[in-house]
């Protein structure tokens, strides 16, 4: 019998992503302290692998086991530099304009940990990697994307998920990118040893 799985979430593409790959979970909300990072000198793979890790042992006080808590965090990368969420137009103007013409990597630091029984588990972390190239876009193309707000909420000012023509993965997943790697999830839950349906 499996345990529960806790997604540590508050993304709704995290949440339709589990649920189109047919997993049934409860979804317990990380505190804003576990979302907040950037701040360090980490590269961008250990910055996303804290975060989900953070995000993990946030909520696991929150849950009564037996559970395995599923906690991921995903930034856009580009040249070192880390693109998180933008705070305003102006910032995602300028996330934009950087991506432009140029390719860039998309990270997602993933969190297993099983809880509350004897097959308990200390937290697995792995970080995955996409890749994606934007074309060169116009200031009119610039302008129309910016008035339509899909980079609202959004890290590097953008959703994969919303098949822009001039956004093209290169390697790595599309899940990734979108917030949650199920290839490397699946294999995670695997070793604390939770079961498909």
């Amino acid at each position: 019998m499996n345990p529960r799985i806790v997604l540590a979430s508050q993304s709704p593409r995290r949440k339709q992503l589990l649920e189109s790959a047919g997993y049934r979970f409860d979804i317990v909300l990380p505190s804003e302290t576990a979302e907040c990072g950037i701040c360090s000198k980490e590269s961008t793979p250990e910055l996303v692998a804290r975060l989900a890790y953070q995000k993990a042992k946030d909520v696991e006080p929150r849950v009564d086991g037996p559970a395995i808590i599923v906690a991921c965090d995903t930034v856009a990368d580009i040249m070192g530099r880390v693109l998180g969420k933008p705070e305003d137009r102006r910032h995602a103007e300028e996330m934009i304009r950087l991506l432009s013409g140029r390719e860039h990597g998309v990270y997602s630091g993933l969190c297993v940990t099983r809880i509350g029984d004897s097959a308990a588990s200390d937290p697995l972390v792995e970080v995955s990697k996409s890749t994606l190239a934007m074309e060169k876009l116009t200031d009119a193309q610039i302008e129309e994307y910016l008035d339509i707000e899909d980079w609202v909420g959004k890290s590097g000012a953008f959703g994969y998920q919303d098949n822009h023509p001039w956004l093209k993965l290169i390697s790595g997943t599309a899940e990734n990118v979108v917030g949650l790697p199920l290839d490397v999830l699946g294999r995670l839950l695997a070793q604390v040893g939770y079961q498909p349906n």
